[in-house]
């Protein structure tokens, strides 16, 4: 018995209990209007629970997250609703056919309209469990999946909006989609950032040039830490100091960026710094010094070698050597080199696979540049500068013994405040 027959019944009774026919018309819609709306109450209250309790079971049954997901995402929750709907046009619109049909008319164009709404709900609500789904697999974890999820729901939206305006107006479809076509322009405009943001998210995902998890650095927009989102429109960046910075997506495509990804995912993380030694302290060893290095242990079997080398050489030139100068000699930053590269090779922390180099730069107004150029094994941050403090702590306190001098500006030469 539909409510039509409902309301009859009703008006009937009222009728034959000496109640007027407008009087008992109307009363029949006020208590039957009641009536259902606590009947579609009750009935959203046992589908949502009926609903909620099979998910519920299923996720605990299974291994797979996905149930999870739905439920987390509030799909049982969307789905209970679409019972109700039903239930209200099948028999709200019935109540007020005969006497308001103005109201009626209206009733189910908000009925409809509605369900477009919670149709694009639960799709989306379907898409977010099964894209947080994909990025339980290691393949696609770091892949921009939210992105993708975007540009579905914006296409799904536009097609939504299109069939509610459809709904409230009473017109086709196809004469909105052709009325947006002559506004195609204004559209463009209006979507610039977000049609630049698909554009972009699309190179980056097919480029592989940002993952989530990257350590990328972008002076220009403040941006120094890791990549924790990549969406259509924007990219945000935990900083080191745990500030959060967005980027636009499209900035990462027009604008030059350091992604430190390479150094994560290589062998070890370079150290390169210098030494700036002072010009004045190098010099020619004479043999006694030279006699008193070969103490130092990473360096005894290399002078042994070089020494016979260099003697030999200038014995066969027939060299004066009463003058360093002439022939072939040793000098204290030659041999401090040496024994710089002796110590890092020797460095348990040093990855000996790749490049260990001690290398002379350019004289500047600060001395010479004596540049350490090597790799750690390890690569977290802080362990990193433990061992570049280590190294160059040990060849600070080193120098000395080369009778050599580290450049410090002279206190006279600073400026008078």
């Amino acid at each position: 018995m539909n409510s039509l027959n409902l309301k009859t019944l009703l008006s009937r009774i009222f009728e034959e209990n000496g109640i007027t026919k407008f009087w008992a018309e109307n009363l029949s819609i006020v208590l039957l209007f009641f009536f259902t709306i606590i009947l579609s109450i009750l009935l959203f209250w046992v589908t949502r629970r009926i609903i909620i309790n099979i998910f519920n079971k299923i996720a605990t049954r299974t291994e797979s997250t996905f149930d999870d997901l739905l439920l987390k995402n509030r799909v049982p929750r969307l789905l209970s609703y679409i019972p109700l709907l039903f239930f209200i046009y099948a028999n709200f619109p019935g109540l007020f056919e005969t006497i308001y049909e103005p109201f009626t008319y209206g009733l189910k164009i908000i009925i409809e309209a509605l369900s477009v709404i919670i149709a694009l709900g639960l799709i989306r609500a379907l898409l977010k469990s099964l894209s947080d789904f994909l990025k339980t697999f290691p393949a696609l974890k770091e892949k921009p999946l939210d992105s993708y999820l975007q540009v579905i729901m914006i296409f799904l939206w536009f097609i939504g909006g299109v069939l509610i305006l459809s709904i409230l107006t009473g017109k086709d479809v196809w004469s909105f989609i052709t009325a947006l076509g002559a506004l195609s322009a204004v559209l463009l405009f209006v979507f610039k950032d977000t049609i630049l943001g698909f554009v972009a998210s699309v190179q980056v995902a097919v480029n592989d040039t940002v993952r989530i998890g990257d350590w990328i650095s972008m002076p220009q927009n403040k941006a120094d830490g890791d990549v924790i989102s990549v969406s259509l429109s924007t990219v945000q960046v935990q900083n080191f100091d745990k500030t959060i910075t967005s980027i636009p997506t499209y900035k990462l495509i027009s604008e030059s960026f350091i992604n430190w990804r390479g150094m994560s995912e290589s062998d070890g993380r370079r150290i390169k710094r210098s030494l700036l030694i002072k010009i004045s302290s190098i010099r020619f060893l004479e043999s006694s010094e030279i006699q008193e290095l070969k103490k130092i242990e990473l360096l005894s079997e290399i002078l042994e070698k070089r020494n016979e080398e260099i003697d030999k050489s200038n014995s066969n030139k027939k060299v004066d050597k009463s003058l360093l100068i002439n022939g072939r000699n040793f000098t204290n930053l030659g041999l401090f080199r040496f024994y710089t590269e002796a110590y890092l090779e020797n460095h348990p922390m040093i990855n000996t696979d790749m490049t260990i180099m001690c290398r002379q730069l350019p004289p500047t107004a600060q001395g010479i540049p004596l540049e350490v150029y090597v790799f750690t094994k390890v690569k977290e941050w802080i362990n990193y500068e433990h061992i570049s403090a280590d190294i160059f702590d040990h060849l600070l306190a080193s120098i000395k013994y080369f009778s050599l001098e580290c450049f410090e500006l002279n206190s006279n030469f600073l400026p008078n405040k």
